[in-house]
C-alpha cells in the first residue's frame, strides 16, 4: 500500500507531508457549466433575479469556497491563497460557464481550490435561480490547466 500517497503502511488515511518541498509558484484554472432554460440564464445576466444579482453572488460564494476548501475535502492542505478569480461567460443561449483562477506561493497545488470554487460558485447559481427553474443542471466539472509544482497540466478536450 506504499504507492498510495494518502495512505500509511497500515492503509489508514494520512495528510501527506509536503514539509520538504520547495515552495513555488501554483496556478490553476477549472470550469463548470450550468445548463438552464433561456430565460432563467437572460435573467441571470441581466440582474432581474428576485434573490438579487445572481453573478455577484456566486462571484463572492466561489471565492470563498476556494479559501475554504481544507475544510471541505479531506486531506486538502490548508494554502495561504494569493488569488482566486470567478468570471462567467454564456453561449448566448442556455449556458453559463463558470471559470476559477487561483494562485499560490506553496509547496502543494492550488487546483482543489480553483474545483471547489467552480462548484460553489455553480451550486450559488443554482439557489439563486431556482424559484424560476428547477431543471437547471450543473456540469462538466474539470480542471483545465495547472502550473507549478512537479508536473504541469492542461486540458486537451
Amino acid at each position: 500500500m506504499s504507492d498510495f500517497t494518502h495512505l500509511n503502511k497500515k492503509g489508514e488515511a494520512v495528510m501527506v507531508d509536503v514539509g520538504e518541498k520547495s515552495i513555488t509558484e501554483r496556478t490553476a484554472v477549472a470550469f463548470a457549466k450550468i445548463r438552464m432554460k433561456e430565460d432563467t440564464l437572460s435573467a441571470l445576466l441581466t440582474s432581474q433575479l428576485k434573490k438579487g444579482d445572481g453573478l455577484a453572488t456566486a462571484r463572492i460564494a466561489g471565492i470563498m469556497g476556494g479559501k475554504n476548501t481544507s475544510s471541505l475535502i479531506p486531506l486538502c492542505h490548508n494554502i495561504p491563497i494569493d488569488k482566486i478569480e470567478i468570471t462567467f461567460d454564456n453561449n448566448g443561449k442556455d449556458e453559463l460557464h463558470i471559470y476559477a483562477n487561483a494562485k499560490c506561493n506553496y509547496k502543494t497545488g492550488i487546483e482543489m481550490e480553483a474545483l471547489t470554487a467552480v462548484s460553489i460558485s455553480a451550486l450559488t447559481v443554482y439557489d439563486m435561480c431556482k424559484a424560476i427553474d428547477k431543471s437547471m443542471v450543473i456540469e462538466e466539472i474539470r480542471l483545465l490547466e495547472k502550473k507549478g509544482g512537479k508536473s504541469d497540466y492542461i486540458y486537451e478536450g
